[in-house]
């Protein structure tokens, strides 16, 4: 009883990862708006998790993620979905080139994958007739490069209490 008890526990650890990303997709949650700043949970939750945990989160799911946070926010269908596959592209190929981890390999390796997302959800949006607020998406880039470190401390307690 015990064996299979640890078994199951250790099954659904492995899916914690799973279950944020779709708990905030389906919350509607995937951007953390206070009054003054907005970070962008979804694109740090999988940047982090296919940095670390490659098979944690599948692409299938990624992109599923994506089309359920358009269809709740009302945006046009695969632009978030776009945004967060090239985040985690971006993460499987610094998972691939990084020899040694640390957080200021990945909070520096984490800018460009920012930075692309952005641009290729600002094009996604814009060639779709929706309008944008640019400060606000560059407010939410800055603070969400900026909380990036609080929160990869809190996914590697989440990962240590995984793998424990």
């Amino acid at each position: 009883m015990a064996v299979f008890f640890k078994q199951f526990k250790n099954k659904l650890f492995k899916f914690i990862p799973l279950f944020l990303l779709f708990f905030i997709c389906l919350t509607g949650n995937s951007v953390v708006d206070l009054n003054f700043f907005s970070i962008n949970v979804h694109f740090i939750l999988i940047y982090y998790w296919v940095l670390r945990q490659p098979l944690a989160l599948g692409n299938s799911y990624i992109f599923l993620s994506g089309i359920i946070t358009d269809v709740i926010m009302g945006l046009p269908i695969g632009a978030t979905s776009l945004a967060l596959l090239i985040v985690a592209a971006v993460a499987a190929y610094v998972r691939v080139v990084t020899v040694r981890i640390s957080l200021l390999t990945d909070w520096i390796s984490f800018l460009p994958a920012l930075l692309l997302a952005n641009f290729i959800y600002f094009v996604a949006l814009y060639y779709s007739n929706y309008s944008l607020d640019y400060l606000y998406l560059f407010k939410n880039s800055a603070f969400t490069f900026i909380f990036y470190p609080v929160l990869w401390a809190i996914f590697s307690m989440i990962l240590n209490f995984m793998k424990s």
